[in-house]
């Protein structure tokens, strides 16, 4: 499965027996930038702001006074379900006067925020590396054009005796092609290393 994260922020409101449940989800970096957003994304006059936040493997949820396991979790598998990543979701309750025991509660904070990761424009997660490699003068104007027939982006670039030595960033389906492309139009006198 290919993992997305969100294009930009999400909002979506549903009721449930006469309770008000906003559901925010928030693109984020890193558990700085999460908690940030988290804090950003509460009422302070809500009954309740449940929550849960993925950033590659590590994750947090929060049921907020609710019983356990009824809101976090379900916020978390919401996430997880779509195959969402570097997200932090937020449902915030306002309660209106009926009971919806654990079930109506797991269903309600899943709900609300499956549906507002729906709804939200995604991006597809690109797995990126880092590329150092070394060309001789002659093979530059080859260089050159496999890089940018691959996407790379040059974050480097220093010259020596011998040649350029490049510093790179590129999607990690195409280092594979990269490599081909180079050796095909260099007679493999470009040299590559893993820089990252």
């Amino acid at each position: 499965m290919t993992l997305h994260t969100l294009a930009a922020a999400a909002t979506h409101a549903i009721e449930v027996r006469h309770s008000r449940f906003l559901a925010s989800a928030i693109p984020v970096e890193s558990t700085a930038e999460a908690m940030r957003a988290l804090a950003a994304a509460s009422v302070a006059d809500a009954t309740h702001n449940c929550w849960a936040w993925r950033i590659g493997a590590d994750y947090r949820s929060s049921d907020d006074g609710e019983p356990a396991g009824t809101a976090g979790r379900p916020i978390l598998a919401a996430i997880d379900g779509q195959g969402i990543d570097r997200v932090v979701v937020v449902v915030t309750r306002w309660f209106g006067g009926t009971k919806l025991g654990a079930g109506g509660l797991v269903r309600a904070y899943g709900g609300a925020a499956a549906e507002c990761l729906r709804r939200a424009r995604r991006l597809p997660l690109v797995a990126m590396v880092e590329l150092a490699l070394h060309a001789p003068f002659d093979d530059l104007g080859s260089l050159h054009a496999a890089l940018a027939a691959s996407g790379a982006e040059k974050l480097d670039e220093a010259f020596d005796a011998a040649g350029a030595r490049l510093r790179l960033r590129l999607p990690e389906e195409a280092v594979e092609a990269l490599k081909r492309r180079l050796r095909d139009a260099t007679r493999n006198r470009v040299r590559i290393e893993d820089a990252g």
